[in-house]
């Protein structure tokens, strides 16, 4: 055993590869996982990304004023309970009401997003239909600074059969407050949106509001991860793509030992 993880480590090291990267936190409750090197989502439960002016570059997705991206065909399980996730990069302090990451219905007004700048300058909140699970966090950042990556995550909890909602930024909590009744979202009826709030369903008829980011991964989660989970994937750090050719090789080697 010492042998292997002596092995292992030498192999990360050489690859440049944090150990905790390979370790996904609540993998089984992983249902959306895009990490922007393609249009693919990791877990199946998603069709490829529609470009909708965005671009893919060098593993991101580069969202700007007019310039959005989606996913459609959902065909994963039930998300009532939810946690939003985004490793994101903004590139405009200043253009308001986008969006980072939204679960949006196809067939009626039913949202949860990580939106910039609706109701207070510079600032992350939980957007919704009608704010119906919108509110400050009492803790809120102002972001001051452009191209510097920050982990923007928003948890849905079930409490009493009303949601807690929680924001998080680079792992610290941004506060709590519960506003709203559970909502589900299911095969057949999601949407992943990056770049604007919302759709209005299958016409792609969008808010007009965006953001000017680029993305370097998002998750979406059907549980709401506690505080140390979110902290784990904020110290863990991107998750690292296996090794390919000969290295692929030697990896797999050794995960049999």
């Amino acid at each position: 055993m010492t042998t292997k993880i002596y092995y292992l480590c030498a192999v990360l090291l050489l690859l440049g590869m944090p150990m905790a990267g390979f370790a996904q936190v609540q993998e089984g409750n992983l249902v959306g996982w895009w990490r922007f090197d393609d249009g693919t989502d990791q877990t199946g439960n998603w069709g490829d990304i529609a470009l909708e002016g965005a671009t893919i570059e060098d593993g991101q997705l580069v969202l700007n004023d007019g310039k959005w991206a989606h996913s459609i065909e959902y065909s994963g399980p039930d998300i009532t309970e939810l946690t939003l996730v985004v490793w994101v990069t903004l590139d405009n302090l200043d253009l308001r009401r986008g969006s980072a990451l939204t679960l949006d219905a196809l067939t009626v007004d039913q949202f949860c997003g990580i939106i910039y700048a609706e109701r207070q300058p510079r600032q992350w909140m939980p957007g919704s239909s009608h704010f119906r699970r919108t509110d400050d966090f009492p803790d809120v950042v102002n972001e001051d600074k452009t191209g510097e990556m920050n982990l923007v995550a928003i948890t849905y909890k079930n409490v009493n059969n009303q949601y807690q909602i929680t924001g998080y930024r680079n792992g610290e909590s941004l506060g709590s407050f519960n506003k709203g009744d559970l909502r589900t979202w299911k095969a057949g009826n999601a949407e992943a949106i990056w770049g604007t709030r919302h759709t209005a369903g299958t016409d792609n008829k969008q808010t007009r509001n965006f953001i000017a980011a680029h993305l370097e991964e998002a998750r979406i989660y059907n549980v709401a991860l506690t505080a140390d989970e979110v902290m784990s994937l904020h110290e863990g750090g991107l998750t690292p793509v296996e090794p390919k050719g000969k290295l692929a090789t030697q990896w797999g080697a050794l995960k049999t030992r």
